[in-house]
């Protein structure tokens, strides 16, 4: 409702010891945060960025963490297959300050068997820096899994399959910036993960649109009350340009939105990596302490001097110009002209009509959204009708295959000799088919039940419930899954601790939406 905030600007000694405060009086609309203005405390969540945003893995265990020559020692770049599961690393720290320059091991796919049998020197590793810490931990799941990470972030790992690259920020930092990253780098639990390859929403981001956003929408959290990025507020409640601004994906005006984003993610990491940037201790913080002072028109200390013309922070700021000049031609909104960055009182009104518009658009894109018009980020990863659609066109192309080859006979599909293996090619054959979570299971048909000996080694039991699991069209109860098997004695007993342990592994899942307990593939 209406109110009255009264914000403190300044204090000063009075002439008997009193203190005299200099108050800013506004008044509007009073929101839940304290706010007089826009309610960007009131924004939804868009359909339109689902998915796609998650925060990095969280190890449980310092010992996961190696330098390079430990690495090497371990077989890295001699040992075949290694390179999957020692990976580079990243850290808030890593993008913010000074690397590390560290790898991390990455067990999470592999059993404790198939880890051992396959990387031994790897195993002994965790077994003695990682499973005496997991040994002490009170929640099962860690401790049961000690060879592989606490959070695996089994679905970030969906979100990112098949990139080459993705965009991250530090989930609690001074300045908000966001970068490519190699889809190599396994980002850490301080991270925040966007699973995108495009360079227009990083140029979006990068932007002072959804920087002022960010700013009010996450909070501050930390030493020195940094700016949080909560990838719930911020990023799936921001509206990006699209049709209903005007804006043409395909346009010039995109092309050159994507040309900053890619030339300003190129120049830091140009700046960072030179000999005369790592000489005089130049990091992402430091770069952009020096920008703000430009901008406020501050005269650089000593340090930043240095900072300024070894980071090229002029040329940056150049290029920041450009982008935040294009991100709101692509809003249609030039009329807010230039930020005022030296004028406190005019960039605080600039910003205040910013977010006004910014609340406006995310309330029509919400109810586009319930009338069903979703303008996806990533509709071939997002949308399930772009996936099903995909997914009949990869069915239309094998039938044909198939009746071209029909004089032969069809192959029958064996279990493979690795666990890891299977699962591999079951996710590539299933990865456009729609989610079990979006369409009821009784409306598929049951499947064809064909009943194998229930296996008498426990690494061939998850294996085949694995199988099962995944060539299933619809979800499964326990009762439903011990069906497609036969054997005697108390087997039944031990599939639930398999199936959970599948889920630790990421090779199942519990289907929502579905009343009792069913289980699908992962």
């Amino acid at each position: 409702g209406e109110g009255r905030l009264l914000t403190v600007r300044s204090e000063s000694a009075g002439e008997h010891d009193e203190v005299q405060v200099n108050l800013e009086d506004r008044r509007g609309s009073l929101h839940a945060d304290l706010r007089i203005g826009a309610n960007v405390a009131g924004a939804m969540p868009l359909a339109a960025n689902g998915n796609l945003s998650n925060r990095g893995v969280q190890l449980f265990g310092a010992g996961f963490i190696v330098t390079p020559d430990e690495a090497a020692q371990l077989g890295l770049g001699r040992e075949a297959g290694l390179e999957q599961h020692i990976r580079d690393y990243r850290n808030g720290r890593d993008l913010t300050a000074t690397p590390r320059g560290v790898m991390v091991i990455d067990a999470f796919g592999l059993t404790a068997e198939e880890l051992r049998d396959r990387h031994p020197a790897t195993y002994q590793w965790l077994l003695s820096k990682v499973k005496p810490e997991r040994d002490l931990n009170n929640r099962d799941t860690y401790r049961l899994n000690w060879w592989f990470f606490g959070e695996p972030r089994k679905v970030l790992r969906k979100q990112l399959s098949g990139l080459p690259r993705y965009i991250a920020t530090v989930e609690t930092t001074k300045h908000r910036t966001f970068q490519f990253l190699n889809a190599c780098i396994l980002p850490d639990n301080m991270l925040v993960a966007i699973a995108t390859n495009e360079a227009f929403v990083l140029g979006v981001l990068s932007s002072v649109v959804h920087g002022e956003w960010s700013l009010t929408a996450g909070g501050h959290l930390g030493v020195g009350n940094d700016p949080r990025y909560n990838k719930t507020r911020c990023f799936e409640t921001f509206p990006f340009p699209a049709d209903d601004t005007g804006f043409d994906a395909s346009s010039p005006l995109a092309a050159t939105i994507r040309a900053r984003a890619e030339a300003i993610d190129a120049h830091r990491k140009q700046v960072l990596a030179s000999a005369a940037g790592q000489q005089s201790g130049l990091t992402l913080t430091g770069i952009y302490n020096v920008l703000d002072a430009l901008r406020a028109g501050r005269a650089l200390s000593a340090k930043e001097k240095l900072h300024h013309d070894t980071g090229l922070v002029g040329v940056l700021q150049s290029l920041h110009d450009e982008l935040d000049a294009a991100v709101l031609q692509a809003y249609g909104w030039q009329d807010l002209g230039a930020v005022p960055w030296a004028d406190d009182t005019a960039r605080q009104a600039w910003t205040e009509s910013l977010l006004e518009r910014l609340v406006a658009l995310n309330a029509r894109r919400a109810a586009d959204e319930a009338r069903g018009l979703i303008r996806w980020l990533r509709p071939e990863f997002q949308d399930p009708a772009h996936r099903a659609a995909l997914a009949g066109i990869a069915a239309e192309g094998a039938t044909q295959t198939s009746t071209a080859g029909a004089q032969h006979d069809a192959p029958t599909v064996a279990p493979s000799g690795s666990h890891t293996e299977l699962v591999d090619a079951i996710d590539h054959s299933a990865a456009d088919a729609p989610d079990a979570s979006e369409a009821p299971a009784a409306a598929s048909a049951p499947p064809v039940l064909t009943r194998r000996t229930w296996p008498s080694e426990l690494p061939e039991q998850m294996r085949a419930t694995a199988e099962v699991l995944a060539t299933s069209p619809i979800a499964l109860s326990t009762d439903t899954l011990a069906e497609h098997f036969t054997g005697r004695g108390p087997w039944k007993k031990r599939l639930p601790q398999i199936l959970d342990t599948l889920e630790a592994l990421g090779r199942a899942c519990k289907a929502p939406g579905t009343g009792a307990t069913r289980w699908t593939h992962a």
